[in-house]
């Protein structure tokens, strides 16, 4: 089976006629901005759908949901759908989002302000006080170019460590 990509007006129509809404994202995403109504199954988690209720699945903005189509198409067994252009989508056709700004922001926003931090104190360090704080940026860089070819990412692990971490729903 492959999933059809559906408007966000079309998922409303079938979401206010009984359709099971699936966010595919992590728990922390979900807690943070969801679609009201809508389940947390991330990836990887086993779906157990009634299989005479359509599902639609949707992610913050399409692309997760789009790469993992045929994955989760073997997943369920019922009609099922992709909400295109996910959670972005469904905002910008004026539907309800329930947002908890108390929630943590996702862990890669975090990796990026971090490490764009440490890599620019690395610099401004290294022309300023001495030359060896431009190896901060190095190893920075370094770890960022072995999480993209690893799919690891320690400063991911670590961030996730943290006490503002521990609130997601």
């Amino acid at each position: 089976m492959t999933l059809s990509k559906i408007t966000p007006q079309e998922a409303k129509r079938l979401v206010d006629q009984g359709a099971a809404l699936i966010d595919i994202r992590g728990p922390g995403e979900h807690a943070r901005e969801r679609i009201p109504g809508a389940l947390n199954r991330p990836l990887g988690q086993e779906l157990q759908l009634d299989a005479s209720t359509p599902v639609v699945f949707h992610c913050r903005s399409g692309g997760r949901t789009n790469a993992n189509a045929a994955r989760l198409a073997a997943a369920v067994d019922c009609d099922a759908y992709i909400l295109d252009g996910g959670l972005d989508a469904w905002r910008r056709a004026g539907f309800p989002v329930a947002i908890d700004r108390s929630q943590p922001i996702e862990i890669m926003r975090q990796v990026q302000i971090m490490a764009g931090s440490l890599v620019l104190l690395g610099v401004v360090l290294g022309f300023l006080v001495r030359p060896e704080f431009f190896l901060l940026s190095a190893f920075i860089g370094g770890g960022l170019i072995f999480a993209g070819l690893s799919g690891w990412c320690g400063m991911a692990k670590f961030l996730d460590l943290m006490p503002w971490n521990r609130r997601a729903a």
